[in-house]
């Protein structure tokens, strides 16, 4: 009988043990899992895209140029996800002014310009300030200054290639931009509304505007705030069987 108590208590002894084994393995494994599984989830979490102040702000400096004195470069960043950038390239015969614009977008360290045909421009903010990085997005090894300071200026009135559906109606114009799909009102022109209701006929629908012009900023009468106009300065024309798209 004590034999068999002995082998009894022995056999209790190891069935703990072995339980107490299998705990600790599965403790262990579940850590371990749960480390895999956390990195797992850090190394698929996306870019962050961060906004800037949701206002204007505008930037100017010189950057070096290969072939003329500087580039006398203004930027201006808006609320709505646009820019417009104005670039003088000193030291050139005329034309030696030249604007652009498009939608920008921002990282957690880098501004993203994207323009009218696709192309991107890249910053990085350095405090209050904007450095220009390469056409990959990287750093640029040079001795040279590539920083934008910020400043208080208007928009450029240096004319630029558009193209957007223009629609009026009730005493005001609406310009739809192909390329960035933001809508801005047109300040008044009388051959622009006159043009356009030939373009249109008997219809009341957008019609497709190619345009050389610049973007200003209206006081709304109402509240005083600065409304993002386009100013037609040339070369209207419509185009009524086309549209954004073709």
């Amino acid at each position: 009988m004590r034999a068999d108590g002995e082998s009894l208590t022995q056999h209790k002894e190891l069935s703990v043990k072995n339980a107490i084994l299998a705990v600790l393995a599965g403790c262990s494994l579940f850590t371990l899992f749960g480390c895999y599984h956390r990195g797992d989830v850090e190394t698929v979490q996306p870019t962050r895209v961060e906004e800037l102040k949701t206002m204007q702000q505008s930037w100017r400096g010189v950057l070096p140029c290969a072939d003329c004195e500087g580039i006398e470069t203004s930027l201006f960043l808006e609320k709505d996800g646009s820019w417009v950038m104005n670039q003088h390239y000193q030291g050139r015969k005329a034309p030696s002014m030249y604007g652009s614009y498009g939608n920008w977008a921002r990282t957690a360290d880098k501004l993203i310009l994207t323009d009218t045909h696709g192309e991107k421009i890249y910053f990085r903010v350095k405090g209050d300030a904007l450095e220009m990085l390469d056409r990959a997005g990287n750093p640029i090894s040079s001795r040279l200054n590539y920083t934008l300071q910020p400043v208080n200026a208007a928009l450029p009135a240096t004319p630029m290639a558009m193209r957007g559906m223009y629609m009026y109606m009730a005493d005001a114009a609406v310009f739809t931009d192909c390329s960035t799909g933001k809508k801005v009102s047109v300040a008044s022109n009388a051959q622009l509304e006159r043009d356009y209701a030939a373009a249109r006929g008997t219809d009341t629908k957008p019609i497709l505007l190619v345009v050389e012009g610049h973007f200003t900023l209206e006081p709304n009468p109402d509240t005083g705030e600065g409304v993002k106009t386009l100013v037609a300065d040339k070369d209207a024309k419509f185009i009524a069987d086309k549209h954004c798209g073709n």
